[in-house]
This record gives C-alpha cells, sequence and structure tokens, in this order.
C-alpha cells in the first residue's frame, strides 16, 4: 500500500494550533444509499450555518472512479464554466455555542479504501481525536407516523446503550467506507461510534428532513456539541403537511401506512427482532420485505406515488453533487452509481 500521508494536504494550522488537539470527529460520506438524503442535508445544513475552516483536503484524483459518477459541468450557450468536482475535506467546526469539532464529510472514496481509512487514522492520532461518530441511512420498512429508529454501533459501549438503538440483528451487508474507517479505528484503539437512521422505504428518494434532523441530534450528543436543526425542523413540517395531504387523498397510501403501523406496532416492544431480518437472522431481500408489507400486494403503486409527490414538491439542490445513492426496499446497500459529483465550499463560511 502506498504511504497514506500522501494522500491528503494539511493546513499549516493543525501543527501550529493547540486549539485543534483533542476535538471530537464526526463524519459522513455521500454515495453509500444515503435514504432520505440524510448525509447531504447534515452537511449542508452544518456548512452552511456553522462557522468553518478546511483543515486536509484528499487528493479525490486517487479515490475517485470519474466515469461511474461524473462531475457536474455547466454549458451556457457556448462556453463552459462551473465544473464542480467531487471533494474530501476534513474542517473545524464551531457549534452555536463557540465549541469547536471536527468534520470529515465528501464523496465516499471508490478506490483505495484501506489506505483512505489509514490516512484518516493518521489524522485521528495527530489531532488526539477522543472520539470519532459518523452517520449514515438506511431505508426501512417502517412508517412515517412513528419515531425514527436509530441503529448505534461502534466499540462505545455507554453510548451504545444509551442511545437505545432500534436494530440489532446479526446479518451481513455491503460494506461502505464508513463501516471499513469504524473497524480500522476500532482496532487501533481509537473510540468510534456510529449511527444509522431508518427512513421509512417509501421516502428514501426524497429528502426526508426529520430523518437529518434525528442524525444531528444523535452526533450532537455523542460529542456534546449544539447542533444546528432549526431550519431542518421547519423543513420536516412542511414535508409532514405534505405527506399527510398525499395520505388523505389516496387509499393506497393509507392502506400502505396503516400495514406498516401495524406491523411496526406489533414489534415495537424492547426484545424485537429487525423489521429486515429474517427468524434465521439471513437479510430479507427485496421480494420478501414486498410480501411482508401487505399493502404493496393489494396497491402496488400507492408508495410510489407518495414518494414521487414529495420528489415534486420538494425544492430541488443547487448543489450537482447530491448523490443519494438509489435505494429500494431492502436492508442490503447499494452504491450510487451514476450519481454526480460532491461540491463543498473550501473556505469559511459566514455563521449565522
Amino acid at each position: 500500500m502506498l504511504e497514506p500521508q500522501s494522500l491528503y494536504n494539511i493546513s499549516s494550522s493543525i501543527r501550529h494550533d493547540p486549539s485543534l488537539r483533542g476535538l471530537p470527529l464526526i463524519a459522513g460520506f455521500t454515495g453509500f444509499v444515503d435514504a432520505g438524503q440524510v448525509v447531504a442535508q447534515v452537511r449542508d445544513e452544518l456548512l452552511g450555518t456553522l462557522d468553518h475552516e478546511v483543515l486536509a483536503v484528499f487528493d479525490v484524483d486517487q479515490l475517485i472512479d470519474y466515469r461511474s459518477r461524473r462531475p457536474r459541468i455547466t454549458f451556457e450557450q457556448d462556453h463552459l464554466r462551473d465544473y464542480q468536482p467531487p471533494a474530501l475535506e476534513l474542517r473545524v467546526l464551531q457549534d452555536g455555542l463557540g465549541e469547536k469539532f471536527l468534520f470529515l464529510s465528501g464523496m465516499e472514496p471508490d478506490l483505495q479504501w484501506e489506505r483512505f481509512c489509514s490516512a484518516v487514522a493518521q489524522l485521528v492520532s495527530l489531532l488526539e481525536v477522543p472520539l470519532v461518530s459518523w452517520v449514515h441511512s438506511l431505508p426501512m420498512p417502517v412508517p412515517h407516523t412513528r419515531p425514527l429508529g436509530v441503529t448505534v454501533h461502534g466499540n462505545r459501549g455507554d453510548l451504545i446503550e444509551g442511545m437505545g438503538s432500534t436494530w440489532r440483528p446479526t446479518a451481513e451487508l455491503q460494506a461502505s467506507v464508513g463501516h471499513l474507517l469504524e473497524l480500522r479505528l476500532s482496532q487501533s484503539g481509537h473510540d468510534v461510534v456510529a449511527y444509522v437512521v431508518h427512513v421509512p422505504h417509501y421516502l428514501a428518494e426524497a429528502e426526508y428532513p426529520p430523518a437529518a434532523v434525528t442524525a444531528l441530534e444523535y452526533l450532537g450528543a455523542s460529542i456534546g456539541r449544539v447542533l444546528p436543526t432549526d431550519r431542518l425542523r421547519e423543513a420536516g413540517r412542511d414535508v409532514e403537511r405534505q405527506i399527510a395531504r398525499q395520505v388523505d387523498n389516496s387509499a393506497e397510501v393509507q392502506g400502505v401506512v396503516s400495514s406498516l403501523e401495524k406491523r411496526y406496532d406489533e414489534h415495537s416492544d424492547g426484545s424485537r427482532r429487525s423489521l429486515l431480518v429474517k427468524q434465521n437472522m439471513e437479510l430479507a431481500d427485496a421480494e420478501e420485505l414486498g410480501s411482508a408489507v401487505e399493502a404493496f400486494l393489494a396497491g402496488p403503486h400507492a408508495a410510489d406515488e407518495l414518494a414521487a409527490t414529495l420528489n415534486e414538491d420538494a425544492p430541488q439542490s443547487d448543489a450537482a453533487g447530491d448523490e443519494s445513492g438509489t435505494s429500494g426496499g431492502t436492508g442490503s446497500a447499494r452504491n450510487g452509481d451514476g450519481a454526480t459529483g460532491d461540491t463543498e465550499d473550501g473556505g469559511k463560511q459566514a455563521g449565522r
């Protein structure tokens, strides 16, 4: 493996500013499922609301397969402009109370996962990071009318038990770079915890702000920082009103939601199995999951109708790099092939 340190460039402030030592780090990578666009929303909210400064920039030319996930560029009449390259960057941010923390974000690498994880581990050691918290999301057969579930995992038993994980199966999943990073950090003795937000599968393709609020709440609680959620809460209320209108106007959608509510409530005790895992602890496939959700048998277009309505009503992001990844009704993750580039500005943005 090539030397990991040559994979990134660091700011001189890392070596000379003692205030950057001992800060907790949160992370999120787009391109792996990202049901409800949770990671993208968390990134946009943090970078659009809080003061931040870039500390390290990864060489994405070595990490990204551009032909699989092509960046965007604008053609205007007779010339090209506004090339939007992918980015993977480590920043320092300040929360609402002026407390600092680190944020690693950007497009999930296609290549050199082990080298990337070794590079991140180097930065974690250099900056004496006490805890790494990362977040992602999966589509689940759950109704939007019930509290969003969260699966917590890592090597911090106090955070895992204290956060009340709602999905604790033994199952084989497709890995993401976040999974490998967690594994390698844990093996090297660093504290790490992860939060998987459960997004209603019929909303997985749409931007779902309540799931991003949940992610920010869990991340903030784990690192002891006040993370911004006000704007997302208001956006979430608008989405909930859109969903309510769609449910009221469609018997098929009502059937989907009612069926999911019944299934959720039947398994809502503290000892319940995952809604996606079968009795033999194998992960249910798409056909089995569809059979389990009775409403899809009675009205197979109801969930599509609801998701389409939300996508039509949702404001279009002006960041061409929102590669949320396609998501289905199964728990196995799929890479966001064909997703566009992940653009993050490299400067320090103004605060609130």
